[in-house]
This record gives C-alpha cells, sequence and structure tokens, in this order.
C-alpha cells in the first residue's frame, strides 16, 4: 500500500467522522448534560454501529442492496424517524446541574449504535468505500483506520462538550441549548426527506 492511499483512507475516515452531523450533535449535547465519562457509552456505540455496518456490506450486503435497493429507502425512513425522536427527547429533557438526574439527556450504546444502522449517510458512506477498496487487504486496512480515527473524532466532540459546560452553569442556559440542539436535530431530518424526495 503506497502512502498516497494511506492519505487518502485516513482523511475519507477524518472528514467522514469529525464533520458536524447528527451523531456529533447528540455527542455534544449529552457530554454537556452529563460530562464525557457518562457520553462515552454512546460514543463506542456510533463507532462500533458503523464499523460493523461497514464489514457486513464488505462481506456482501451490497449485493442485496444491488438486488433490492428499496432497502435504502426503507433505512432512509427509519433513520429520519429516529432522528426525529432523538431531537424530541433532546428537546423536551429536562436540564439539571447536578448529574444524576435521570430526567437529564442521556444517550445510550444502543442509541448510538441503531443511529448508524439507521443513518443513509453511513449506508451510502459504507459502500462508496467498498467499491473504492475493492481487495480485501485495503478494506482491512481502511477497517483499522476508521475504527481508531471514528474513536478519536467522536470522543473530541465528546471532550469539547464536557470543555464548555462552564458556560452552561444555569438550568436556563442548558434549557436552551437542549432546545436548539432537539430543534437542529428535527430540522437536519426534515431537510433530509426534502432533499431525498426533491432530488
Amino acid at each position: 500500500m503506497t502512502f498516497t492511499i494511506f492519505l487518502t483512507m485516513l482523511s475519507f475516515a477524518l472528514v467522514m467522522s469529525i464533520s458536524p452531523g447528527p451523531v456529533n450533535m447528540m455527542i455534544i449535547t449529552s457530554s454537556i448534560n452529563n460530562g464525557f465519562a457518562k457520553t462515552f457509552s454512546f460514543i463506542s456505540g456510533a463507532t462500533i454501529g458503523f464499523i460493523l455496518l461497514l464489514l457486513c456490506i464488505g462481506l456482501g450486503l451490497y449485493k442485496i442492496i444491488n438486488l433490492y435497493p428499496d432497502i435504502l429507502l426503507y433505512v432512509e425512513v427509519f433513520g429520519f424517524l429516529f432522528i426525529i425522536y432523538l431531537g424530541i427527547k433532546i428537546l423536551s429533557a429536562k436540564p439539571s446541574l447536578s448529574i444524576d438526574k435521570n430526567e437529564k439527556v442521556n444517550l445510550k450504546f444502543y442509541q448510538g449504535f441503531l443511529l448508524q444502522w439507521l443513518n443513509p449517510k453511513a449506508w451510502i458512506a459504507c459502500i462508496s468505500v467498498v467499491s473504492m477498496y475493492s481487495s480485501t487487504e485495503l478494506f482491512t486496512i481502511f477497517v483499522i483506520i476508521y475504527f481508531i480515527v471514528c474513536y478519536l473524532s467522536l470522543s473530541f466532540w465528546g471532550i469539547l462538550g464536557s470543555k464548555v459546560t462552564r458556560f452552561f452553569d444555569t438550568n436556563l442556559k442548558l434549557r436552551v441549548f437542549n432546545m436548539i440542539m432537539g430543534l437542529v436535530l428535527i430540522f437536519c431530518a426534515i431537510a433530509m426527506i426534502f432533499v431525498n424526495l426533491f432530488s
């Protein structure tokens, strides 16, 4: 493998992982509300979920998608609904500066995992990766690179959220932040629906 191919893999993984999107918005929201340690399970779920999706597509799931392209349509519908659900959950979360409140935004491992499997962008990214790196060796290397880069990138958003908690030092500020982030997530889902309908 040449250095150019390695750099291409690294760049693709970094851009896909660290660029703002629903997963990263939820990570920063959870981290501001709960701290990095309580957000790490969601980060792990999102990372492992994407990697398993990538492996499944690379091991032959893409052939089924080629035979039944409507599968992606169902993924899109459930994905949009799941993002809206998470947006409403964040929007309606009761703010509290004490870390042990059950009402706070508390995202779980399975939610991060499911979000990747219901994220149309994740499916398209995985399919494009499989087509770019068709050889077993290159695909294996890319999976390892992506796993490391994804964990680090998502953790970056989690740490960033935990560092800015000092700016959200009242319940009112936390409530406004949660409402904004919830509305942004819902708007993202609705915008993606319109883009897919009219593209």
